[in-house]
């Protein structure tokens, strides 16, 4: 079958199947091949690799995964894009598509099953509102994963890569940066999709680390802490964790901390680093 990624491909296929944009799945097709080229040289897919496809729409990446990789599974939510897939990769045996929402998918059974248990490269191009659900799931679970090359609105990807007292930086980027190393591969305009989006995409790899980027006795802590930190940027850093609800330190325990990793009592959250973060944490936690 002919390659989907250009627009009149698209456009046959959308019309000739009756297929309606569903605006709560947030659905924007590439239309692009440099970009899907960008992305496969990206997530560095070779013939030995299992690949887990996130949103694979009416199948125009799911057909270059397919190429490159041993074996593809691509998970979708909208069951009027079922009869489309089967449809656009028909000539392509090494795919499997599941119908299901990806938050909902046993991925620890399914690496089990197609790869012996081995990490795996997940791919996608995920819709903007459920990004961060969807990326986090998969750093934070024991699932065995490589990596993870993904479409994403290019401020998500900024947040997910930006360093301390930077604009971008946030409890999104340390968290990520705690699980995986982020390496933004590509800006990609509104006009390489259908429909065009509001707003610029980025292509950003996320190489899980073998290990957390810090040590830290108390994880769930540490991220208390910097949440409770960006949550009122404009506030010190002691008086963000002093108005946390999740937090219930003393005024003076919260100094003492401080003092003890050598900060200033008027340092704010989005100066500190994330050993900084872990040192607090401990300090904090005794």
């Amino acid at each position: 079958m002919e390659k989907l990624a250009n627009p009149q491909k698209t456009i046959e296929m959308i019309q000739k199947n009756h297929f309606n944009f569903q605006k709560r799945y947030g659905q924007n097709f590439l239309i692009d091949a440099h970009v899907l080229e960008k992305i496969i040289a990206a997530a560095g897919i070779t013939k030995k690799d299992f690949v887990l496809e996130i949103g694979p729409g009416i199948g125009t990446m799911t057909q270059y995964l397919a190429e490159a990789a041993r074996e593809v599974t691509a998970v979708e939510i909208d069951r009027n894009l079922i009869p489309i897939l089967e449809e656009t990769l028909a000539e392509y045996g090494n795919v499997t598509v599941i119908h299901q929402d990806i938050l909902k998918v046993d991925i620890a059974a399914l690496v089990k099953e197609k790869n012996g248990g081995q990490p795996i490269k997940v791919v996608g191009n995920l819709p903007y509102y459920i990004t961060t659900p969807i990326v986090m799931g998969l750093l934070e679970s024991a699932v065995p994963v490589e990596s993870i090359t993904v479409m994403v609105q290019k401020e998500v990807a900024l947040r997910m890569q930006a360093g301390p007292g930077t604009r971008d930086y946030g409890a999104l980027s340390l968290a990520v940066q705690y699980y995986a190393e982020p390496y933004l591969a590509a800006n990609v305009p509104p006009n390489c999709f259908i429909p065009r989006p509001g707003v610029g995409s980025a292509v950003i790899r996320l190489t899980r680390r073998q290990e957390p980027a810090v040590t830290v006795r108390d994880e769930k802590l540490m991220f208390s802490l910097i949440r409770a930190s960006f949550g009122q940027r404009r506030k010190t850093l002691a008086n963000g964790l002093k108005n946390s609800p999740e937090l219930h330190f003393s005024k003076e325990q919260i100094a003492a901390a401080l003092a003890g990793i050598g900060l200033a009592g008027n340092v704010r959250g989005e100066t500190l680093t994330l050993s900084q973060f872990a040192a607090l944490s401990d300090a904090l936690g005794g």
